[in-house]
């Protein structure tokens, strides 16, 4: 299928996109370990992490890659009965719908022939209520996520990989600003490597 095609078809699923070059993603190691210093989900979900592929890792995966698509997730309307401190709660249903947003973008260039095409979202899965990390009596070992119950569609997000979201997405044109206030509006960010 051309690319064209696709990015048509793509639009059909969620229309709010750009194609990059993939030389604009910027990965830093600064990212990750904002991750593990000063993030409350930090070694509770399988797709942040410790679990989760490091910068260097996902340089070589980008290099793999020519392309991708930033997905821009706006005016993403919190649960205003959960508090905002508990930012993956306040934001449960929207983190929800972008992760399965990311992986329909993901499969559908899939099927379509782009059997590179992986997605990556923004903050921790919300596929299940609690992950393997968070439950009780649970090993985790160096395979832990061969007992995720969403494998097929748990993706890690840009940040827990070292993705710097803010230096990608304005390199391309999209605004983003650090929310200072409950009341800012929120806006995510997905990637979707193709080629």
């Amino acid at each position: 299928m051309e690319l064209d095609t696709l990015l048509q078809e793509l639009g059909e699923i969620h229309a709010d996109f750009r194609l990059i070059p993939t030389a604009e993603i910027a990965v830093a190691e600064w990212v990750r370990w904002k991750c593990e210093y000063g993030c409350r989900a930090y070694g509770k979900h399988l797709t942040c992490p410790p679990y989760t592929p490091r910068p260097d890792e996902t340089s070589k995966l980008l290099s793999c890659y020519e392309q991708a698509l930033i997905v821009r997730f706006r005016d993403v309307h919190p649960d205003m009965k959960v508090p905002h401190t508990h930012i993956h709660h306040y934001l449960w249903d929207a983190i929800l719908m972008m992760h399965g947003t990311m992986f329909e973008l993901e499969r559908h260039a899939f099927l379509a022939g782009y059997y590179k095409a992986f997605a990556m979202a923004a903050l921790p899965c919300s596929f299940c209520r609690d992950c393997l990390p968070e439950r009780e009596n649970f090993a985790l070992d160096h395979a832990s996520k061969r007992f995720c119950e969403h494998q097929d569609k748990a993706r890690p997000s840009m940040e827990a990989c070292g993705i710097d979201v803010f230096k990608t997405v304005r390199a391309v044109g999209y605004e983003i600003d650090v929310r200072t206030s409950p009341e800012d509006r929120i806006t995510f960010f997905g990637l979707l490597l193709i080629d």
